[in-house]
């Protein structure tokens, strides 16, 4: 329908603070639109797909926003271990987050089982960060108060496992 018009080179880093700006504004589609253009003419611009995890992330509790696939499909693009565990932390977090905030009946043991996935991405990328940078256990950290904070955020029991008979 429309041909987009690309961006300049020059232009680039100008734009990824307008996408940091714009997460901040609480406009992730925005911040997502301008990721798009500069991994269009970068497309391996590790900032530009950080920032467009963290912009898909953002939308998840918006009715128009992005499904956990579209956050999680980036990954590989990233460039390290470390950066890719610990978005993958990032993306469940989030999600588990948005379990919770629906408060749909059995959201409980899904979010505790969102919260662990990422807990254990944020142990591997603890294994794998550089010295002096404890971001992944300050996620983990988050992780395990929401759990603790919200007493329905627990596992499925096995005694109340009933299996479907066929």
């Amino acid at each position: 329908m429309f041909e987009l018009k690309p961006l300049s080179k020059q232009g680039v880093q100008a734009a990824l603070q307008k996408a940091e700006r714009y997460r901040l504004l609480n406009e992730p589609w925005q911040a997502e639109s301008i990721c798009q253009d500069v991994l269009e003419i970068e497309p391996e611009n590790q900032s530009a797909l950080i920032l467009l995890i963290l912009a898909r992330t953002d939308q998840f509790a918006s009715s128009t926003g992005a499904d956990v696939t579209t956050a999680r499909e980036l990954l590989p693009r990233l460039v390290g271990e470390y950066e890719q565990a610990y978005y993958a932390g990032i993306i469940n977090e989030r999600q588990a987050m948005w379990i919770l905030e629906r408060g749909a009946a059995g959201s409980g043991p899904l979010a505790y089982d969102v919260f662990r996935r990422a807990m254990e991405n944020y142990e591997r990328a603890e294994a794998l960060r550089p010295a002096g940078n404890d971001d992944a256990i300050l996620r983990w950290n988050t992780c395990a108060r929401a759990i603790m904070r919200h007493s329905h955020v627990r596992p499925v029991e096995r005694e109340d496992f009933l299996p479907l008979l066929e």
